[in-house]
């Protein structure tokens, strides 16, 4: 392991020029009259990066708590690194630009830093959930295609994807006249996702970690914080289980998103810069048994969505 890799960058380098932020906070199940608290209390902590959705149901506040953060001179807009995505039910090309319109809105923001497609596949105009009788129809070029007159205008900075397999990746790039910028996956070290790694490595297309300490507050259950050799080497190295899977994030090379919204959490997730994890301890890491946590189970029908099958889902990667 080369000391580039043992000294974690506070931010990786994108294929557009713009630089994202190593550590960001994730909104996901961070509920309304909350997480605007979450969010001043991440940004005084030191975080330059919000990932929000609209499917979250919290952009509204996330906008307000920004608002508040620039009126009152915590940060500079240009400072901060706000990603958002377009959910499936406005995948339609004739829809795309609109969906980031409401967003910019609630956001209450000019523009985007990044915004992905937040699943491969679409639902019907207006529907909530994945449930099969509102799959539509895949037209994955036709909305890339959309997303990338996004980028031209400039309402979007970067242009992305989320919960794209190895193969799906692989094919986007085939089609795509702007490359992705990101693609944000399930990432931890129950998950370590090596295929899609390199490849994202070799095409220069950033890989961003969400759920990195499993998601151990929500309804996926993870237990990635109990895995007995992450305790293990958290207690070598005298830190917490949830900074050795969040720094094992950064020395693999992509950035990480936790989510939290109590301030204790929020600031030992972002301190992670003046440590590593020695190259024995993080070789150890990739021992530990792999298992997908967010298996997208109700968005798989054998008639009405276009995946058959989890293999179909996720090309094999389960």
């Amino acid at each position: 392991m080369d000391k580039a890799t043992t000294n974690a960058p506070l931010h990786f380098d994108l294929n557009t020029g713009a630089k994202i932020p190593s550590v960001g906070l994730g909104t996901w199940k961070a509920a309304p009259g909350v997480v605007g608290a979450a969010v001043v209390a991440a940004v005084k902590a030191g975080y330059r990066h919000i990932d929000c959705a609209r499917v979250y149901d919290n952009e509204k506040e996330v906008g307000e708590a920004l608002k508040t953060l620039f009126f009152t001179g915590v940060v500079q807009r240009s400072e901060m690194f706000i990603t958002s995505k377009l959910w499936t039910s406005d995948c339609a090309p004739e829809d795309v630009s609109k969906a980031l319109t409401r967003t910019l809105e609630d956001l209450q923001l000019d523009y985007i830093d990044l915004y992905l497609m937040h699943w491969p596949f679409r639902t019907k105009p207006g529907s909530r959930g994945w449930d099969p009788e509102i799959m539509a129809p895949l037209c994955l070029p036709e909305t890339w295609n959309a997303m990338e007159g996004l980028f031209a205008s400039g309402q979007a900075r970067a242009i992305g994807v989320s919960n794209f397999s190895t193969k799906k990746l692989q094919d986007l790039l085939g089609y795509a006249k702007i490359p992705p910028a990101v693609n944000q996956v399930e990432c931890h070290p129950v998950w370590q996702q090596p295929a899609l790694h390199n490849l994202c490595k070799s095409t220069g297309v950033h890989l961003t970690a969400y759920s990195p300490l499993g998601s151990p507050g929500s309804w996926i259950k993870g237990e990635v914080l109990k895995e007995p050799l992450l305790i293990e080497i958290a207690e070598k190295l005298h830190k917490s289980p949830a900074q050795v899977a969040l720094r094992w994030g950064l020395q693999s090379g992509h950035s990480v998103l936790p989510k939290s919204v109590y301030e204790s959490r929020i600031k030992e997730n972002l301190s992670l810069f003046d440590w590593y994890i020695p190259p024995e301890l993080f070789l150890k890491l990739s021992q530990i048994h792999q298992q997908r946590l967010l298996r997208g189970d109700t968005a798989v029908h054998e008639t009405c969505s276009p995946y058959k099958s989890l293999e179909e889902l996720w090309d094999g990667e389960i």
